[in-house]
Formats: C-alpha cells, sequence, structure tokens
C-alpha cells in the first residue's frame, strides 16, 4: 500500500495557487486588514513622509498591521516578527509579502 505523497517541488502547474486561497474567510488576518484600513491615520498622530533619498520607508498602515498582529499572537520581539514575516502565510497575506 502507497502513502500519500506531497506535489513534486518540479512539477510545474498551469493555474498556481494565490495566497488568498490559504487565508481562510474567517482568519483574524482579514479583521485586521479592514480594521486598519479604514483607520485615518493621520488622525491618530501617525506621520508618514515619504523618503526622498535611499530606500522607502513601509506603509504605515502595514507597520501598524504587523504589530497588532504581533500582539494578538504574542509575538513581542521585532526579529522574531521578522522571521514570521517570511515563513508564516498569514502574515504574507496581511502584509501583501513585502518582508
Amino acid at each position: 500500500m502507497g502513502y500519500i505523497q506531497g506535489a513534486d517541488w518540479n512539477q510545474v502547474i498551469i493555474l498556481p495557487d494565490t495566497l488568498d486561497d490559504y487565508v481562510g474567510g474567517d482568519n483574524e488576518v482579514r479583521a485586521i486588514d479592514a480594521f486598519i484600513d479604514s483607520l485615518d491615520l493621520s488622525l491618530m498622530g501617525f506621520k508618514a513622509d515619504s523618503a526622498k533619498e535611499g530606500r522607502p520607508g513601509y506603509d504605515p498602515h502595514d507597520m501598524l498591521k504587523l504589530y497588532m498582529y504581533g500582539y494578538l499572537n504574542h509575538i513581542r520581539s521585532s526579529g522574531r516578527l521578522q522571521k514570521e514575516a517570511s515563513r508564516n502565510v498569514e502574515l504574507m497575506w496581511l502584509l501583501r509579502k513585502i518582508y
């Protein structure tokens, strides 16, 4: 009797999965995304000046989403948040893969 096998990593597929397929409709990251996007951060004192030179900064909405996700999931370390953003599918969806 054979075993259930995962997909071959080298297999080319015509219609690839989207990141949205991996995040359920009732997932908390969808609520975080909708809530933070509805806020006017400038009224709350957030200042977002785009960079005149060098690498541009991150959108304050995205940074607040990352902070909120970390708070709700008991992730306090910025290093751990960075690591999670590169391997956690929920965070990839929430931040639109900007890690």
